[in-house]
């Protein structure tokens, strides 16, 4: 099985506009990534709680259109904890279409 990450490049503060940047720049280069690989997890940044909601939404969009790959996303900055993730995301093949939080909080 192969895994693709994608670092999510910074996006603006205000979820509506991180959520515009987000599709029109990270969402072809998630497409290009799930042509060669058979699950893809997005690496978000920190950011408050107003951004979970699109966030989860696009994760989900993503998954439905991959399927039968896999899309999750986690969003934090801990690398140990980005690695344990992406490790557990690959021996899960049932989880899909997931928001994993990583913050505390």
């Amino acid at each position: 099985m192969v895994q693709a990450v994608l670092r999510v490049a910074v996006l603006p503060e205000a979820p509506l506009d991180a959520a515009a940047a987000f599709h029109a720049g990270q969402v072809p280069a998630a497409r290009s990534l799930l042509a060669e690989a058979d699950s893809l997890v997005l690496v978000f940044r920190p950011a408050s709680h107003e951004h979970r909601g699109w966030r989860l939404a696009a994760v989900q969009a993503l998954a439905r259109e991959a399927a039968p790959r896999r899309v999750n996303g986690v969003a934090g900055d801990d690398e140990a904890a980005i690695a344990e993730t992406q490790a557990f995301l690959e021996r899960a093949p049932g989880v899909t279409g997931q928001l994993l939080s990583l913050e505390d909080g």
